[in-house]
């Protein structure tokens, strides 16, 4: 191969990794003796390549330091600050904004609390208890079901919120949304049709395009589901699975009052139908907040909990409990698609639960999200918001202002001085119409840089229709 060809492949290898975030600005690139060791060309082979990346402006050489990624122009930084905002209405692109902290943003719309309401667990003690009393075992594949103690401990959680079930009725996953996928991937098939919240989920309704379900929308009331619309759709449609989170719905913030809870049970009941109750915020509310599966205690519903928001999202532990036989389903396909569960960061979670800390971490997150909760309703008053709800304790708050008939308009404007809202268009089945309904993370409501971007878009979306 020709020596240019080769400084050629280089330059577009080490290009790819620039553009691909796998260089990042800084970086040194390996020395000329380390890259020339690594791939056995030649000294002019690997400097002329350098050579070729700095003439293109992606790398910078340092007078007896070597050569370093170049960090990216303003202009070019502008541009990818504002053309995400164009995918708004993509699942994608806002789950990207959830995974993405960005110390320049104020990050109203992201769907988790701070880092700081949960790094008091100290979970390094708990990495170092885990490996020193698991021996072998931890390097070993898990059960189908998942870690043995750690279901032990959701049952006993579970008992806490009336819910009934014995460790065989439960199935890890890693985190609500697998759980979700598992269950998907055992109860619909291609054209089917299944009931969702409306606004709802949004990246369960990623998951449901991409297996070729056909979504059915139940408009969510501040006390649930409207009862009449769902008991039409499930006589027209007969859909197998209603999708719903009970409390501390996302978006709304709304919890369902215990007489829409039978409503709905009765509905399930009639029509056989199985519920799947998402209650992936459970940690952040009271035990006695109404829960379909404590009613029902599993008969129809499946009951689907993680540990992603109250402990850690980077452990990737959640579960779903239900029946027996329902359990031992989901756990056959668990294990086609993933072999086990994640059996090291459910030896972490397992021994958290045993620790009295977590029963103190889950009183203090739940008065920490109540004054933020009261702090961001008075925030959204000032700003005369009209708010879908007013509960106790709820991550989100969904809200409207006067101004505003099209909040894809109002985050775009927002992204400008550095906030990041979640427009509420992407939470509903029909994304194609306008909606003036965003939601907001309680947590960061009281950032001034909100307030700001909120009166100074009166002047230029007054008027938007």
């Amino acid at each position: 191969m020709a020596r240019d060809t080769l400084t050629r492949q280089i330059a577009t290898e080490i290009s790819r990794q620039i553009s691909d975030g796998i260089l990042k600005s800084g970086d040194m690139l390996p020395s000329l003796r380390k890259y020339m060791q690594q791939h056995g060309y030649s000294k002019n082979t690997v400097i002329t390549a350098y050579e070729m990346l700095a003439s293109q402006g992606l790398v910078e050489a340092r007078h007896g330091k070597g050569f370093f990624v170049r960090a990216a122009s303003p202009t070019a930084s502008e541009d990818d600050e504002l053309q995400p905002y164009n995918r708004a209405l993509d699942t994608i692109w806002m789950m990207r904004q959830q995974f993405v902290r960005d110390p320049g943003h104020s990050h109203l719309g992201e769907g988790f609390p701070p880092v700081d309401w949960l790094a008091e667990m100290r979970l390094d003690k708990y990495h170092r208890q885990v490996v020193r009393t698991s021996g072998v075992t931890l390097y070993r594949y898990g059960s189908r079901l998942g870690n043995m103690g750690l279901r032990q401990r959701i049952a006993l959680k579970l008992l806490h919120h009336s819910i009934h079930c014995s460790p065989r009725e439960i199935v890890t996953t890693f985190g609500a949304n697998h759980g979700m996928d598992i269950i998907i991937r055992r109860y619909l098939k291609h054209g089917d049709h299944v009931l969702v919240d409306d606004p709802g989920y949004y990246p369960l309704f990623g998951k449901l395009q991409m297996h070729g379900s056909r979504m059915l929308g139940v408009p969510r009331l501040p006390d649930g589901p409207d009862i009449a619309a769902l008991e039409q759709l499930v006589k027209a449609y007969r859909p197998r699975l209603f999708f719903v989170q009970t409390s501390a719905h996302n978006p709304t913030g709304s919890d369902i009052s215990p007489a829409k809870a039978h409503q709905i049970l009765q509905i399930a009941e009639k029509y056989d139908l199985l519920i799947i109750e998402n209650d992936a915020m459970a940690d952040f509310k009271p035990a006695s907040t109404t829960r379909l599966s404590a009613l029902d205690q599993m008969q129809r519903t499946l009951y689907i909990g993680s540990f992603s928001k109250s402990l850690s999202a980077a452990l990737r532990v959640g579960f779903v409990a239900g029946s027996h036989h329902r359990i031992e389903e989901l756990a056959d396909i668990k294990m086609l698609v993933h072999t086990t569960g994640a059996e090291y960061s459910e030896r972490v979670i397992d021994a958290i639960l045993k620790d009295e800390q977590f029963s103190l971490q889950t009183l203090r997150l739940q008065e920490k999200l109540r004054q933020a909760t009261r702090r961001g309703l008075d925030v959204l008053d000032q700003l005369g918001a009209e708010v879908f709800c007013r509960p106790e304790r709820s991550l989100y708050l969904w809200a409207k202002f006067p101004h505003v008939k099209d909040a894809n308009l109002l985050t775009e404007h927002c992204l400008k001085h550095g906030v990041v809202l979640a427009p509420g268009s992407i939470f509903f089945v029909n994304r194609a119409e306008r909606e003036p309904w965003t939601r907001l993370n309680v947590a960061y409501l009281d950032d001034p840089a909100f307030a700001h971007s909120i009166r100074t878009s009166r002047a230029s979306l007054g008027h938007s229709r």
